[in-house]
């Protein structure tokens, strides 16, 4: 399953291109900063072809020649990484992922965390920046990145959350009641209680949504257990 690129997100500052791959129906984010040209591809899912595509896009929306300056995962789970160890002997760029996700991803695709981050950190190159936040419970060490584009009335924010937050509820925790609560207290914490209600959330399967569609399910989804 291969659905073309899609320019889902046109800011002041960036744009944001989706391609959806594989049987799994993985999202595939690429950002571009319009002014520099660098970009960041976000879960090289699978399907090398399609991530040509999304990359030859985007290359239409910056004003001069584009790099793929940065590969950022979101966790280490296969159907999420199946395309990045022939993405980066393509193109050369450098990962981020989860500190605690790295030997996962080695140990899946045989790829070398370039940069491991963690919780309040950020990953930037020239004309993206990107805060991180740790979400532990999907697995260990999963990262949400978020973007801010613009600035005061103009500001967007966009959550790419992987397969921690979705639309209806929190991600797969294996039935175990300790993962789920860690990861939904830190979804309430580092994601709802730091961001507002329009933030955009962009998972790693099926639609977007936004922290205030899902604010009012919290209780709820603690209360069901996943």
């Amino acid at each position: 399953m291969t659905i073309d690129s899609t320019l889902i997100h046109d800011l002041p500052q960036h744009t944001v291109r989706r391609a959806v791959v594989s049987a799994m129906a993985n999202n595939v984010y690429l950002i571009t900063a319009k002014s520099t040209g660098a970009q960041v591809l976000i879960d090289a899912a699978d399907d090398l072809p399609a991530i040509n595509s999304l990359l030859h896009d985007g290359a239409a929306d910056s004003s001069g020649p584009t790099t793929l300056a940065m590969i950022a995962t979101t966790h280490q789970h296969w159907d999420h990484v199946r395309a990045l160890a022939a993405l980066v002997a393509q193109t050369g760029a450098p990962t981020a992922a989860g500190a605690q996700d790295a030997a996962g991803i080695a140990s899946e695709c045989g790829v070398t965390t370039d940069h491991a981050v963690g919780d309040g950190g950020k990953l930037a190159v020239n004309g993206i920046e990107l805060a991180t936040v740790h979400l532990r419970g999907h697995t260990p060490g999963s990262i949400a990145y978020v973007l801010r584009s613009g600035s005061g009335e103009q500001e967007s924010t966009l959550i790419f959350s992987g397969d921690s937050l979705f639309p209806g509820g929190v991600g797969n925790t294996g039935q175990d009641p300790q993962r789920f609560a860690q990861l939904l207290d830190d979804v309430q914490e580092r994601l709802f209680a730091n961001y507002g209600d329009d933030a955009i959330v962009l998972p790693g399967h099926g639609d977007a949504t936004t922290l205030g569609a899902e604010r009012p399910s919290l209780a709820d989804w603690r209360e069901r257990g996943w």
